[in-house]
């Protein structure tokens, strides 16, 4: 037997010891895991039982009555769930490309900062506004946005003479300028968590790779585009995948920030089972709102296999999931 051999039977040998050893040596990690566990079980694991509710007729009051897909056929024939459907996905899926391609052109363009110091202030201020609640941010924007003398653009876009003092922009009011404005507050509090990992791909790069560039010729748009890009790619589709999981899920973002005036624009399917739950203006059925969420998580989960097949296609045969 080699020396190497030896070596690397010897650093096996640790995983044939009792599962109680290793469970007391390693007991402080699992002292730190538990709260995740415990939280983990409580609101993601523990609900999922009440996904039998979709198949019955419940309000809450009498007891659950078994309907089998009843509710699945009534969601199918209402007008206000396929409305909300189509938002949900057009929202999602215009966030998603707009927060990832401004994200990835915020990165490179940091990499090309040779400033450290400065580098570091940039990406502190892009990042600071991902820990504003959306809570916080609604009531920003609501006062920046106002329609009156007190909103800030307005008051701008008076002054430069391009929109009349009587006749404000009521940015979140419109049908016509809601989405917009939902994106552009988007992208000014979500951009700035993705830079981050992108920007930790490339501190990760290997520095020779542009010296070996700089000596065969090629200028800063040649490096950025034969070796900054091609390594953030595998990422970038990681941090699209890693998102394709939520791309269902608006509320809070969506909730904080709409109204009766943009409903039909603004009402995407979280908000849908909040008002037919809780608004609806009668006694509602818990099961036909709990037959929306689980269509709701069941595409999700379809654009995330569909796209991670994808991914193992181009990434020759690696796939995160």
């Amino acid at each position: 037997m080699s020396k190497k051999q030896s070596v690397s039977k010897q650093k096996g040998s640790g995983s044939n010891k009792p599962l109680g050893v290793r469970v007391k040596k390693y007991a402080g990690f699992y002292v730190m895991f538990l709260p995740i566990l415990v939280f983990a079980v409580i609101f993601y694991y523990l609900p999922m039982f009440g996904v039998r509710y979709a198949f019955t007729n419940y309000n809450g009051i009498k007891a659950p009555k078994f309907v089998g897909l009843e509710n699945f056929s009534k969601m199918f024939d209402m007008p206000g769930f396929w409305s909300a459907f189509w938002n949900t996905l057009q929202i999602s899926v215009i966030r998603l490309i707009l927060t990832t391609l401004v994200a990835v052109v915020v990165s490179l363009f940091l990499n090309e900062i040779i400033n450290i110091h400065f580098k570091k202030v940039v990406q502190t201020i892009i990042y600071l506004p991902h820990f504003l609640s959306w809570v916080v941010t609604a009531s920003l924007f609501s006062l920046v946005l106002a329609p009156t003398g007190q909103g800030l653009v307005n008051t701008l876009l008076v002054n430069l003479g391009l929109v009349d003092a009587n006749n404000m922009i009521y940015f979140l009011g419109s049908s016509k300028t809601w989405r917009g404005t939902f994106y552009a507050i988007q992208l000014w509090k979500e951009t700035g968590w993705q830079t981050v990992i992108f920007m930790a791909t490339l501190a990760g790069m290997n520095l020779e790779l542009y010296e070996a560039a700089s000596i065969d010729g090629a200028g800063r748009w040649g490096k950025m585009r034969y070796i900054t890009f091609p390594a953030l790619a595998n990422t970038i589709l990681t941090v699209i995948i890693l998102n394709l999981a939520k791309v269902m899920n608006l509320f809070e973002s969506v909730f904080v920030l709409q109204n009766d005036a943009v409903l039909d624009v603004s009402n995407v399917l979280e908000t849908y089972i909040y008002y037919q739950s809780f608004n609806s203006g009668s006694i509602p059925n818990y099961g036909y709102t709990t037959a929306v969420g689980l269509f709701k998580s069941l595409v999700g989960m379809v654009l995330v296999l569909v796209c991670n097949q994808w991914s193992k296609k181009v990434r020759e045969g690696r796939g995160i999931v």
